[in-house]
């Protein structure tokens, strides 16, 4: 079998090694020449998994028609708010109905749409699938154990890759709640910057696990209203994505918040992270759809004011802090 991943940073690489190590011919679609000679001479990543030695059966191309035309599978590992632009410059490489699997987790800010909706509408013929959970690709690169949940439409398509791409220290389980684990994975980068303000705080960890608990209570509130079942919020999509993205120092949106809270402006931040953090553009659609729906979601919309309206973190959080006591469970709502 051969897979095409779209987007050779360090989770499609990640992705791709794991996969060619159970013997599956795989190919990266880079942007960059060079980054694609490093892979395909050096064997590895240099720019995003340096030091990860690469199997052979993994090769990077920049040419779409190369790398594309005999894949069976085809998966997407490009940031959220670049994924429309790249489906629909590579459509016309994906004629006929191939299997996709969005590994991408944020929300399009200018429609609110999650990454396998925007591929349904770029690829009408195609199945779907998401992948998403508690991952670090330097973790998963290096082989360490990990387990993520694989959601579709169709139990039978879900059965099928599920097994094609579980490896013996990368388990997969499969949910055909595949809105809520988008959801899931979307929302937990906006409270992961708000744990990592709070660290950058110093204001220990009991503020980071209420942070992290009355964050799992806006994406609760937020995904059930839009359909989401409600067991897929304690699941590895759910809080266990939540757990590691909030407590990790890898995660780049902790990092993002950590460096906030230590007193440095965003621009400054995000010109030296070296990759994208997805929660930087998600917090304006999550907010986006709070006021929609008429959705509490304070913490959301604390990062979104220290973000983008000024608000310095340490007031930002005093104020939740302040607002008015509540039963913490709602009566058959959360």
């Amino acid at each position: 079998m051969e897979i095409a991943i779209v987007g050779a940073g360090s989770w499609g690489t990640a992705l791709g090694k794991i996969w060619a190590e159970k013997g599956y011919r795989v190919r990266l679609l880079a942007r960059r020449e060079d980054l694609a000679r490093a892979i395909n001479s050096g064997r590895e990543n240099p720019d995003y998994l340096p030091g990860i030695v690469l199997p052979r059966n993994l090769e990077a191309g920049v040419e779409p028609s190369s790398v594309l035309k005999e894949a069976e599978l085809v998966v997407w590992a490009v940031p959220c708010q670049s994924l429309r632009k790249t489906a629909l410059e590579l459509r016309s490489y994906l004629s006929g109905a191939k299997v996709m699997l969005s590994a991408v987790k944020g929300l399009e800010v200018e429609t609110l749409r999650t990454p396998a909706e925007i591929l349904e509408e770029v690829f009408e013929e195609s199945e779907v699938l998401v992948l998403s959970g508690p991952s670090f690709a330097l973790e998963v690169a290096r082989g360490l154990p990990t387990a993520v949940v694989l959601a579709g439409k169709e139990d039978r398509l879900l059965v099928k890759w599920q097994e094609a791409l579980s490896a013996p220290r990368f388990r997969i389980y499969r949910s055909s709640d595949r809105r809520g684990v988008e959801l899931c994975g979307a929302l937990k980068n906006v409270i992961a910057i708000a744990a990592g303000i709070s660290d950058g705080l110093q204001l220990g960890l009991n503020a980071r696990a209420a942070l992290i608990t009355r964050g799992l209570a806006e994406i609760m509130r937020l995904g059930l209203k839009l359909g989401a079942h409600p067991l897929t919020f304690s699941g590895l999509a759910g809080l266990g994505d939540l757990v590691l993205t909030c407590t990790g120092r890898l995660s780049r949106n902790y990092t993002v918040g950590f460096r906030l809270g230590k007193g440095e402006k965003l621009p400054a931040i995000l010109s030296t992270l070296g990759q994208v953090a997805e929660g930087v553009e998600t917090v304006k659609a999550a907010r986006n759809l709070s006021e929609e729906m008429d959705l509490e979601m304070p913490i959301t919309r604390a990062v979104f004011q220290i973000l983008y309206e000024g608000v310095a973190p340490r007031n930002a959080l005093t104020k939740l802090l302040s607002r008015p006591l509540k039963a913490e469970f709602a009566p058959l709502s959360l």
